[in-house]
């Protein structure tokens, strides 16, 4: 099972990402073992935690998120991250030639995804939406994923460490244009009447 690997990259990164190289996985198999399971856990962990517990702002009444609101919101998040982390594949392989990297699509496509597997994860926090130990905690999962695209890149995509080096930049600068967008988009639909509903 592709799921395998995400222990792997939390204690050996280097020695997982061979490991996942190796494996020749296709991109309907990386989707279906590891990105649509993945992924699920912010979207319903957001649901539950908006729906249920709410946030605080200062010393009020926590703020909840309709039922209909919350599903909504969180079926969007479930295919944004699932386009998003084609998208960055695509960036990815679209950029490798760039720097000596000619390598398949899919091989792209699973970078991305396993790079975004902290991320993932620490969507567990949603559950209990404190913006002060998300911080805490969301902080350290966003330096790892970091740290993931660092290392990966150069396995992944048969360079060296210095090409490497330059090109996880660029793939990370990519990273967090794609993000500004998402928020600008994100605005936009709020503006357009699709603002989230709240509890009264």
């Amino acid at each position: 099972m592709v799921l395998q690997h995400v222990w792997g990259l939390f204690v050996n990164p280097k020695r997982e990402w061979v490991s996942i190289r190796d494996d020749e996985c296709t991109i309907g198999k990386c989707y279906a073992f590891h990105v649509l399971i993945l992924a699920a856990i912010p979207a319903i962990s957001g649901f539950i935690g908006t729906t249920q517990f709410g946030w605080q702002i200062g010393v009020g009444d926590p703020v909840k998120l309709t039922t209909q609101s919350a599903g909504l919101i969180a079926v969007l998040y479930y295919f944004a991250m699932l386009v998003g982390v084609f998208s960055l594949g695509w960036m990815i392989h679209w950029m490798g030639e760039t720097y000596g990297a000619a390598v398949p699509l899919s091989k792209c496509v699973v970078l991305a995804a396993y790079t975004a597997t902290p991320l993932f994860i620490i969507g567990l926090m949603e559950l209990y939406p404190v913006l002060w130990v998300n911080l805490i905690v969301g902080i350290p999962a966003l330096a790892y994923t970091v740290y993931l695209l660092y290392t990966g890149v150069p396995i992944m995509m048969g360079i060296s460490e210095d090409r490497g080096f330059l090109f996880s930049s660029a793939v990370l600068a990519v990273g967090l244009v794609a993000f500004v967008a998402l928020l600008a988009a994100t605005a936009l639909l709020w503006g357009m009447g699709l603002e989230p509903q709240f509890t009264q």
